[in-house]
């Protein structure tokens, strides 16, 4: 069987659907939220839309009260399923694009839209290597699963929802990572560390007063963008503006401020990047504060300033919160801050977003953590939390992986690890599998987002050949 003209065969039907799929807003949008569509309209009309689409293909479908549906394929009286998981949310929109996010445009081979690559690109590729299966009639001793996602990007309380209503899977895969097998992933930690109320009417004693700060858009993202707020005497902002441009020009950062209202209004830019990989992005935020820091604060701003710098700049594998670690299978502990804010008149804090490799547990990092920002008369907030995850590689659908693999690629299918949350730590043997191949650039969360045409179709034909060899596993 050749998979890949499969998938070839049926490209412009690929992209004529995944097109109509990217077209919709699918962010979590908590002013929508209503029975039936919990995230909110544009997440809800995603769902529906994966599902109309199964539905007419022939496939057995359920929608749980809009929070995760599956579609699903082969004999009804087969004991087990095999689960394929993606995910229908997206990340908000940051950044300049050169063309909407959510009108799909094609551009050197290339389809740009939110969610190409992250996940609705792959969610496609799934679906349409299901349909190949039933296409050309192959046999299936277990059913296979299709299952959406809706709030992948921030809680995964879909997932949570499905397995109170839904038996487990034997196994499975989901297609929101890199080839050639992921089968090790890291635990989470993601709080807001909270800086105590600033005491209305106290005396500015700096001198500089910052008025606001705020950097990021969601946790699990590096900031690209920050703003500060500062208030002072005008012959002190001046001087400020000018050691600004020099900060600036001399760490090779863009930054660009403003006169508003006798204040003085700091913007800095920098690199977005995922969360699990905050070393290949620029913190905006804490490289504005880093600026920041060297002067002269009143008591409120200085805390707060001198505390962000102290534990989080130039540090994103938590060495100044003491908790540092790493591992052969899964690599070193990483900390993104998405989400630092200050206001005197409500709350501030850093939010961070800790990922750990599976030699920690959250006992002793959470311990450490709290002791080291009780220093700085920090709180923290109930942190949420995910275990690490791992399937070893003795097990049969990490062999039949890796054989799909090297019968595709002729490459050898070798194990990874990711600090990405993935659906598949929700299944005991769960792996995620592609669709990026070794040495792609990702452009999740990113502007410009996009899936390489060339990638869909080679993942769609992968994914076909691994349904039709997972379906008949011997388990």
């Amino acid at each position: 069987m050749n998979w890949y003209e499969q998938a070839v065969s049926r490209e412009a039907a690929i992209l004529h659907d995944l097109k109509g799929l990217l077209g919709i807003k699918s962010i979590f949008d908590p002013e929508t939220a209503a029975p039936g569509q919990p995230m909110g309209e544009g997440i809800a009309e995603a769902l529906r839309f994966m599902l109309e689409l199964c539905e007419a293909e022939g496939f057995r479908i359920c929608n749980h009260d809009g929070l995760v549906g599956y579609a699903e394929y082969g004999p009804e009286d087969a004991e087990h399923y095999i689960a394929v998981l993606s995910h229908l949310d997206v990340v908000p929109v940051s950044g300049a694009w050169i063309t909407p996010p959510f009108e799909p445009a094609i551009r050197d081979g290339k389809l740009y839209a939110r969610g190409a690559i992250d996940d609705k690109g792959p969610a496609m590729a799934s679906f349409y290597a299901l349909k190949i299966v039933k296409d050309l009639g192959l046999p299936l001793k277990h059913r296979i699963r299709l299952i959406f996602g809706t709030d992948e990007e921030r809680t995964h309380r879909c997932m949570e929802r499905y397995k109170e209503l839904e038996p487990m899977p034997a196994c499975g895969f989901t297609p929101d990572a890199e080839f050639p097998i992921v089968c090790a992933e890291k635990g989470q930690i993601n709080t807001r560390i909270m800086f105590p109320p600033t005491q209305l009417g106290q005396e500015v004693n700096g001198d500089y007063e910052l008025v606001s700060f705020h950097s990021g858009v969601v946790a699990n993202m590096v900031p690209e963008a920050a703003e500060a707020v500062v208030a002072g005497q005008a012959d002190r902002l001046n001087a400020l503006e000018q050691a600004y441009h020099t900060y600036c020009r001399e760490m090779k950062l863009i930054g660009s401020m403003e006169q508003v209202d006798q204040k003085i209004v700091l913007h800095m830019t920098g690199k977005a990047a995922h969360g699990m990989e905050p070393h290949l992005g620029t913190n905006a935020g804490l490289a504005l504060i880093h600026f920041l820091m060297d002067y002269s604060w009143d008591e409120g701003s200085g805390h707060f300033l001198n505390t962000v710098d102290t534990l989080l700049y130039d540090d994103v594998y938590g060495r100044a919160l003491g908790i540092a670690m790493e591992d052969d299978i899964s690599g070193p502990l990483t900390v993104n801050s998405g989400l630092l804010q200050y206001d005197p008149q409500g709350e501030s804090f850093f939010h961070i977003n800790l990922r750990f490799p599976i030699c920690g547990t959250y006992d002793e990092l959470l311990k450490k953590i709290s002791a080291r920002i009780a220093v700085h008369q920090l709180e923290m907030e109930p942190p949420s939390l995910k275990k690490p995850h791992h399937v070893p590689e003795d097990h049969p659908m990490i062999r039949a992986l890796q054989e799909t693999y090297l019968a595709e690629t002729g490459q050898t299918a070798e194990l990874l690890s990711t600090g990405g949350g993935t659906y598949a730590a929700h299944f005991p043997m769960g792996v995620a599998f592609g669709p990026l191949f070794p040495g792609m650039e990702s452009t999740a969360h990113q502007p410009n987002e996009y899936i390489e045409i060339e990638l869909l179709l080679r993942s769609t034909a992968i994914y076909a050949r691994a349904v039709s060899e997972l379906g008949n596993l011997k388990l």
